[in-house]
């Protein structure tokens, strides 16, 4: 792994552009931080690059752990930093307004973990399969592993659609597969073992056990009404381009008099059997729906109504 290249960071000035256009306060909260955290670890690294990217030599042999969580918010340059942050911003603010901030947070912190667990795994089985040691040494470094996990939650939550990958038109929820191999044919230096390994991770989420064993994991921090309450109030909200207005909530109370449903339900069908056309009493309208008569009518005389109306009709 080399030093991270440097250059004139085109690429960072255009993905501070696609934030702004967004409009920071549209973003929500872990992904607004995740893409803060990225951005200020390529500015100002923690350590070298090749003192943060994971392999099975440097993790594995030598211990050093610290590389399970400094690896994936490392970037080589600018522009991988770019296409990386582009879309980790539109997966997270899909998947956070569905998920909630706790759990989409917790989410891509175990996932940032487990990705590179399994890596190591792959390279290591590649490395004892083919017999070829250097798998041992390759070191990946960068985010694209957590992003192909998203993605699979992605097309989990939002199932259908297609994509457009190399001009083939592929369901979403095979494009995932597609992108692994084009991307590894377009620029043979990718870690197809990284990309892999959040491809699995994802599929161990939406279709194994790891959302079972995060749910149990998570104990009594945050219960699954908390989440939906968190999830409904974000799909409530109007996600905007910044410059637009938003609308705020309205309150139906005056509509409904402040009866619950089934009392609403309950009177509109009293109210029904009593509409006899439209009438007033003194100088009051009545509300349709919620008004009631001062005195109930005999089961004969609903009848009679009844039959009045069909009459007419």
């Amino acid at each position: 792994m080399h030093r991270r290249q440097k250059g004139s960071n085109i690429g960072l000035f255009l993905l501070l552009s696609q934030i702004f256009q967004v409009g920071v306060s549209n973003i929500p909260p872990v992904t607004l931080a995740a893409l803060a955290a990225n951005v200020c670890l390529f500015l100002q690294p923690v350590k070298r690059l090749d003192k943060t990217c994971i392999s099975v030599t440097e993790c594995l042999y030598r211990r050093d752990w610290h590389r399970l969580y400094l690896s994936p918010f490392h970037h080589v340059d600018d522009w991988h930093l770019y296409f990386n942050m582009v879309s980790l911003l539109w997966k997270g603010i899909k998947l956070e307004r569905r998920l909630g901030s706790f759990w989409f947070g917790y989410i891509i912190t175990i996932f940032s973990l487990l990705i590179g667990v399994v890596y190591m795994l792959l390279e290591l089985a590649l490395a004892e399969l083919l017999d070829v040691p250097s798998y041992k040494q390759s070191c990946a470094v960068g985010f694209s592993g957590v992003l192909f996990a998203l993605k699979v939650l992605n097309n989990c939550y939002h199932p259908g659609g297609s994509s457009n990958v190399m001009g083939f038109i592929i369901s979403n929820k095979y494009a995932c597969w597609l992108e692994l191999v084009a991307i590894h044919l377009l620029n043979p230096g990718t870690s197809f073992a990284g990309h892999l390994a959040g491809i699995l991770v994802g599929l161990m989420y939406t279709m194994g056990p790891l959302k079972m064993l995060m749910k149990a994991c998570s104990g009594g921090f945050r219960s699954q009404t908390d989440f939906s309450e968190q999830r409904n109030r974000y799909n409530s909200e109007n996600f905007r381009y910044s410059g637009y207005p938003s609308h705020s909530s309205r309150d139906y109370s005056m509509y409904t008099g402040g009866l619950n449903e089934e009392e609403q339900v309950e009177r509109a069908l009293r109210n029904s059997l009593n509409d006899r056309g439209p009438r007033h009493y003194g100088n009051e309208r009545r509300p349709y729906g919620f008004w009631l008569p001062p005195e109930e009518p005999s089961v004969e005389e609903l009848r009679r109504q009844r039959l009045n109306r069909f009459e007419r009709w």
